[in-house]
């Protein structure tokens, strides 16, 4: 397995992070545009513990996935956690933290991920997996630091 950390302040409230990031739709805000990333069906303005959230991705090649997370944790303002529920990975749970800090907030991603399918997942992270999932939030943390909060 996996695992990937990512630290970013943002010069903003904790309200204002967490307000963001709790809104599903924001998703394609922080979403490489070359993934073609797609919210499928209707979606509430806030997220909640129990949510499924289906999407339709195209991570390489313009290969069309199925993608469905679940929000399985969440403590107001602090943290929540989605897992893939179906997809391309054996296992996806990522964990965003969110800490109050001197003139803005600390957001801490953790990923833990795997392929699976034995070797021929093992190849295709070496080959190209891993450099995508490291792509992804390297773009969020580019995007977020020039994003206008409102």
């Amino acid at each position: 397995m996996k695992k990937l950390v990512q630290e970013q302040f943002l010069p903003i409230s904790i309200e204002k992070a967490w307000d963001f990031f709790a809104t599903p739709k924001n998703l394609n805000e922080v979403t490489p545009r070359d993934m073609v990333f797609k919210i499928m069906g209707d979606i509430p303005e806030k997220m909640y513990q129990g949510m499924f959230i289906r999407y339709k991705i195209s991570p390489m090649l313009n290969i069309q996935l199925d993608w469905c997370t679940e929000i399985t944790h969440i403590q107001e303002g602090q943290f929540f956690v989605d897992e893939q529920r179906k997809g391309p990975y054996n296992i996806w749970h990522h964990e965003h933290h969110f800490k109050s800090v001197e003139g803005g907030v600390l957001m801490t991603d953790i990923l833990h991920y795997d392929v699976g399918m034995g070797i021929l997942g093992w190849v295709a992270s070496k080959l190209f997996v891993d450099a995508k999932v490291k792509q992804i939030f390297e773009y969020r943390k580019e995007i977020l630091g020039k994003y206008e909060f409102k």
